[in-house]
């Protein structure tokens, strides 16, 4: 009755123009294998979006006082010229977006914060200039023009971030920003931001013991940095990983995800599930520890996984889901790569040993966990399997095949 009725299917009511942002002579080339200098020198006669702005803003007097952001609304971008043209009309239904730029690629988030803000620039080092003073980065620029105002970008940011985001990923954030934000006073920016990083810890525990748990929580996180609460001057606390994993959960909240996904399982679903829990639970010396689900892409093996995740976490205990790549870790509620959780080295060979230290909070979480998942382990190099075989063996005292933990192991043999 829709397509009888010719309505539309869908309604666009702005084009949005994607500028690039790129650092000079460092703008992205799609090349084939083997073709790399025909790619270099062709990119070197092409102007990007950028570029083109700058040459632009030399010829045209009328773009001067037009934000890089703004361009598309006034000028339209002819890809077979890679010029910037006048615009006819239809300018009022135009946005101009620049691609969002990690913090971690600070130069870059710092060139796209001068976009954002100057117009009628003709080159990078005019960019960099100002008030006639060439800088030596693009962060130094945002200095001189008053952008960075010390600690306060970091407060706008978190300020904004927890308008939008949980206080988990807010943590994250906070994180983030104290590793590579350059942060004056980071003790300032937790005694300000505490109530949005700790909320919900505060409404599981209590306002006394929130904070305990959140404090462990962006500890955990920092590690990936090199940094610790200490380091940063921050209060110490000193929780077990495998009681923080657990508190990043509510029992009651995956009870009920429980029951609803294991109610809407198929008959095959379930029984792997059954099969997994009894082997979890069962603690008979004959009891199979090692599985594998195989199935075709879409045929339920992330619900079968999240099942299990939801069912043990209700009843308390921890699991740790991984997977072999970061896209796929993020299907998994509280997943991570497999690199990351059992510090699996880069280089890898029949011999590698994971770099994961005895006695720590992340030995204490593998050795307290029931099941450890691991998606897409057909794309996993049987060396990292290996690897981890020998950590958990040595973590446990235990000469069974990865130290007598139940892990499943999940992917598709038909995409290798």
């Amino acid at each position: 009755m829709w397509c009888l009725n010719e309505f539309n299917f869908s309604h666009k009511s702005h084009a949005v123009v994607r500028l690039a942002v790129h650092l000079p002579q460092q703008q992205p080339i799609v090349y084939q294998d083997g073709q790399e200098a025909p790619a270099i020198e062709r990119a070197a006669l092409r102007k990007t979006t950028l570029t083109s702005w700058f040459e632009l803003n030399k010829n045209d007097p009328s773009a001067h006082n037009i934000s890089y952001s703004d361009i598309p609304q006034y000028y339209v971008f002819d890809k077979s010229t890679t010029n910037w043209k006048k615009r006819q009309r239809g300018g009022q239904n135009v946005i101009g977006r620049l691609p969002v730029v990690s913090i971690l690629d600070s130069e870059r988030y710092y060139l796209r914060m001068l976009l954002l803000r100057k117009s009628g620039a003709i080159s990078f080092d005019d960019i960099l200039t100002v008030n006639g003073l060439r800088c030596i980065t693009f962060q130094q620029a945002c200095q001189e023009y008053g952008l960075l105002r010390g600690d306060q970008q970091w407060h706008d940011a978190l300020n904004e971030a927890a308008q939008f985001q949980s206080p988990r990923q807010l943590r994250m954030v906070c994180a983030m920003i104290c590793g590579f934000g350059e942060v004056e006073d980071v003790p300032d920016l937790w005694v300000q931001h505490q109530v949005s990083l700790c909320e919900d810890f505060v409404h599981r525990y209590s306002e006394q013991t929130g904070p305990h748990y959140a404090l462990a929580d962006i500890e955990e996180l920092l590690t990936s940095y090199n940094l610790s609460l200490q380091k940063l001057h921050l209060p110490t606390v000193d929780l077990p990983a495998s009681v923080l994993e657990r508190a990043n959960f509510d029992v009651v909240e995956e009870q009920a995800k429980a029951n609803s996904y294991t109610m809407q399982l198929n008959s095959e679903q379930r029984n792997v599930v059954e099969i997994l829990l009894s082997a979890v639970y069962n603690n008979a010396a004959d009891t199979p520890k090692c599985y594998f689900l195989d199935g075709p892409a879409g045929t339920g093996k992330t619900f079968v996984y999240s099942t299990l995740l939801h069912t043990i976490r209700g009843r308390g205990d921890d699991v740790i889901p991984v997977a072999s790549t970061g896209i796929a870790a993020t299907l998994l509620i509280g997943g991570r790569t497999a690199h990351s959780v059992f510090k699996i080295p880069i280089d890898l060979n029949a011999t590698s040993t994971c770099n994961l230290k005895p006695n720590t909070k992340e030995a204490d979480m593998l050795l307290k966990t029931k099941l450890i998942v691991w998606d897409e382990a057909p794309m996993t190099h049987v060396h990292a399997f290996l690897a981890v075989d020998r950590l958990l063996q040595d973590l446990t005292k235990c000469k069974e095949p990865f130290g007598g933990k139940v892990i499943l192991l999940g992917g598709d043999f038909r995409q290798v």
